[in-house]
């Protein structure tokens, strides 16, 4: 199949070495070249500019946030010189209103909007075991399986509404968000009582709560492993906004939602901003006066 590919930062890069795995041909586009350069030694075609990128049987996005797309074009000029009948999968996290405005632009220039956000974190990208939530005509589901079996270990298919697959996401994020900052608040609660991280976690993820959120997030929070960053903070910060955006539209009060945006705030304000987002658990450290800042705590 022939695939555009289009952002290719932690999680895109290895999403896109997938596909060329799996025989497909890419032409691929990032805003910083080296990735491109990277994969076209793979067998990719390193492009120019996204409209060149934005093309082919079907196209593939993965861009940081909703300004990322509609400064690239994807909210209008790009889709006008796209072929029609083009499938357009956007795996990326972006808003409940982007997505219904995207779905809608797609139809009117007759192309294909699929929403398939995923979860998993750069290494389980490369080995092609991400969950998949996908949404949208089935007929474009159907065509779009390969792709989705190339990079994922399963694909949950939710409903032909693109947005359907866009709250799952934004819901999923939320609460690992939510199990980052209990992990936090936890463990500084064990330590400050003699009970080392490390021996907590071992004993609730040995029963309680054994599940790899709770696991991996844990190890990197009782180790301080915070770089290189799986998932940055900053990122981490905008989901929980597009949570709180999601609740407001839909009428639905999240009030914790509204507790981790002034965490994830404070961990920015300390210098946070670029480390995974497990380090929002150095915020229950800092409050609790037990710590220093995680920037000082980083093993490379």
């Amino acid at each position: 199949m022939e695939i555009g590919f289009i952002g290719l930062g932690a999680m895109g890069r290895p999403m896109a070495a997938r596909l060329l795995s799996a025989g497909h041909r890419l032409r691929v586009w990032n805003r910083s070249p080296g990735p491109a350069r990277e994969l076209a030694g793979q067998g990719a075609e390193a492009v120019g500019g996204a409209a060149e990128a934005f093309r082919g049987d079907v196209a593939v996005t993965m861009l940081a946030d909703d300004a990322a797309y509609r400064s690239v074009g994807l909210a209008g000029p790009l889709l006008d010189q796209a072929p029609r009948g083009m499938v357009h999968l956007n795996m990326a996290t972006v808003s409940i209103e982007l997505t219904r405005e995207l779905a809608a632009a797609h139809a009117e220039r007759g192309l294909v909007y699929v929403a398939a956000p995923v979860f998993g974190r750069g290494d389980v990208a490369a080995a092609g075991k991400l969950t998949i939530v996908a949404s949208g005509p089935e007929a474009a589901l159907d065509r779009a399986a390969p792709l989705f079996d190339a990079m994922g270990q399963r694909t949950w298919r939710l409903g032909p509404d693109p947005s359907q697959a866009a709250a799952v996401k934004i819901a999923g994020n939320f609460m690992i968000a939510s199990v980052i900052e209990t992990i936090g608040e936890a463990t500084t609660l064990a330590a400050r009582h003699g009970v080392p991280p490390e021996m907590l976690l071992e004993v609730l993820t040995s029963s309680l709560f054994n599940a790899p959120v709770y696991k991996n997030y844990g190890a990197l929070i009782a180790g301080r492993k915070y770089q290189p960053p799986g998932f940055r903070l900053a990122l981490g910060l905008k989901d929980v906004r597009l949570a709180l955006a999601a609740g407001e539209g839909a009428r639905v009060p999240l009030p914790f939602a509204s507790v981790l945006r002034d965490a994830f705030l404070e961990a920015v304000a300390h210098g946070d901003a670029d480390l995974d987002w497990a380090a929002l658990a150095e915020v229950a450290r800092r409050r609790a006066g037990s710590e220093v800042g995680a920037g000082a705590a980083q093993p490379a």
